[in-house]
């Protein structure tokens, strides 16, 4: 017992710091996905305490982090314009969560296990790209764009790059440059320094201090140097609520009475299905990111989705999923356990209720400070080095997905990138299957793997190959599958093989399973 509650301990340690971090992210990215997808922020904030506390103490992964996503806006968007009202589409968000519920307890997690390494390490990378370029604007105090969009074409007409160029010809906030200047090298400083492995300091994150110069600094500009004072329009907004009962009042309910509305429900299975994508898609990174290599069972994770879901929909909130920003979050500043990710949602609940005040003196530039750095630790130099040394099978396809992601969306670049990766299997797969020997007059035909219908050309032309009068060996020993259509094509080559004087035998193994080739050659066995 004593043993048990000393891991607790030192667990806690890695993951109370880690936790103020994921906090500090996905504050304004709750914020900031609530706004683009047209429902009230506080909906966001609910959205990201409930994927916290509730998904948090379900869930079996240790170190993903739910709560609402970029990925669903366009969808949450659409949904709460067409629906009759906002509470109509909370019942939408609960009848997802029971629709993840049913995938779960059908085993539908195992779809995560489909996807090739190179696309999610591809996936991870593009995330970080694409979270540098979003923070740009955020770090020089022109923010064109809401806080957590991810989405290559923005809501204003412009894409990830054209908002950058335009950006340009725009006036800067010099506090906010000097802020998310400086705090960038103290988080790059902090992360080498063997400072931060003192007793004390070892607990200290980093953008815990960034954050806090950041208030601090935007004080004193207010009082000293109002040209570099930021205001309202770049800083965090998070709803203040006057009194206790306008707080309550920003709670929300679903209307059951619209439940036999079509529209709901295809909205509904919407939010279920893509929703479930983007978890998996998001647990498989994360585990493939978890220093300890451990493994989430995806089909439980589908049910505590689905739970928060409901949860969630029922008191108001935004539909959620694992997000990667917040879960990479989580594992590069040090969180071990799903502690941080509880801890995390119980801080969005606590600083809602007692600070937002405080909270809204954060100036956006520290933020994204916060933000850049992240994505710089999940696309590093070393991940392409490392995946251009792996060979072009793994290189192409990680570098196909960071492109369709960055020039379209999540899933859609992971649909491309899915494509090119299984091209790359089949092909592989295609040329490595059968081997063909010459030895004097002696030809070796070997199967070397299972035979389906994608070998069909590769078998034909060598058999091909074979020149009148030889001796012919096909070799099935090491073979446990050949189809139909590849099997007919091999017996008719046996029996018609006299009229090219070629003798051909069979080589397989004594009670092998594959018996649908014929060793029969002209009446008799070859």
């Amino acid at each position: 017992m004593k043993s048990k509650y000393f891991q607790l301990a030192s667990n806690l340690r890695y993951d109370a710091p880690a936790s103020l971090v994921v906090f500090l992210v996905a504050l304004p990215l709750c914020l900031g996905v609530a706004l683009a997808s047209g429902v009230p922020l506080f909906s966001g904030i609910i959205a990201g305490v409930v994927g916290g506390v509730v998904v948090g103490l379900i869930s079996k992964s240790p170190l993903s982090v739910s709560g609402p996503a970029a990925g669903l806006t366009v969808i949450v968007l659409s949904a709460v314009q067409s629906l009759p009202s906002f509470e109509v589409f909370l019942l939408a968000v609960v009848l997802a969560g029971c629709i993840q519920i049913t995938l779960g307890a059908l085993r539908a997690g195992i779809i995560g296990d489909f996807v090739p390494s190179a696309v999610i390490k591809g996936m991870l990378a593009a995330i970080g790209l694409i979270l540098i370029l979003k923070q740009i604007p955020h770090a020089l105090g022109y923010d064109s764009d809401y806080e957590g969009d991810l989405s290559f074409q923005q809501a204003d007409g412009e894409n990830t790059f054209s908002a950058l160029w335009r950006m340009l010809d725009q006036q800067f906030t010099p506090g906010a440059i000097l802020i998310s200047v400086l705090s960038l090298a103290f988080l790059f400083w902090w992360d080498a320094s063997s400072l931060r492995k003192r007793p004390l300091l070892q607990y200290v994150p980093g953008p815990l201090v960034v954050v806090l110069f950041g208030i601090i600094a935007n004080e004193i500009f207010h009082m000293a140097a109002p040209s570099f004072a930021i205001y309202a329009d770049h800083m965090v907004s998070i709803p203040v609520a006057g009194s206790m009962n306008e707080f309550l009042q920003q709670f929300s309910f679903p209307d059951f009475s619209h439940i036999g509305n079509k529209e709901v429900w295809i909205v509904a299975a919407t939010l279920g299905v893509v929703a479930s994508l983007e978890t998996l898609l998001s647990i498989e990174a994360i585990d493939k990111l978890d220093p300890f290599k451990r493994r989430t069972p995806t089909s439980r994770e589908l049910m505590a989705q689905g739970i928060g879901n409901i949860a969630s929909g029922m008191i108001g909130g935004m539909p959620v999923t694992s997000v990667i920003v917040r879960s990479s979050a989580n594992v590069s500043s040090g969180g071990r356990t799903k502690t941080s990710t509880i801890l995390h949602g119980t801080l969005l609940a606590v600083c809602a209720v007692a600070i937002p005040g405080l909270l809204n003196k954060i100036p956006l530039a520290a933020l994204a400070a916060v933000l850049i750095s992240v994505g710089y630790k999940l696309t590093k130099p070393q991940i392409f080095i490392d995946k251009y040394e792996k060979g072009w099978a793994h290189l192409i396809p990680f570098v196909v997905t960071i492109v369709a992601i960055l020039l379209t969306d999540l899933l859609v670049g992971i649909g491309v990138g899915l494509f090119v990766g299984g091209a790359f299997i089949i092909f592989n797969n295609y040329k490595s299957a059968i081997m063909y020997i010459k030895d004097g007059n002696t030809h070796l035909i070997r199967f070397k793997k299972d035979m389906s219908f994608m070998h069909k050309y590769e078998r034909k032309r060598i058999l091909e190959k074979v020149p009148e009068g030889a001796d012919l060996v096909i070799d099935v020993s090491k073979t446990g599958f050949i189809d139909l259509d590849n099997a007919e094509i091999i017996n008719e080559y046996i029996q018609t093989s006299h009229f090219r004087g070629v003798n051909v035998s069979v080589r397989r193994l004594s009670g092998q399973a594959v018996q649908i080739i014929k060793t029969e050659q002209n009446g008799t066995n070859g």
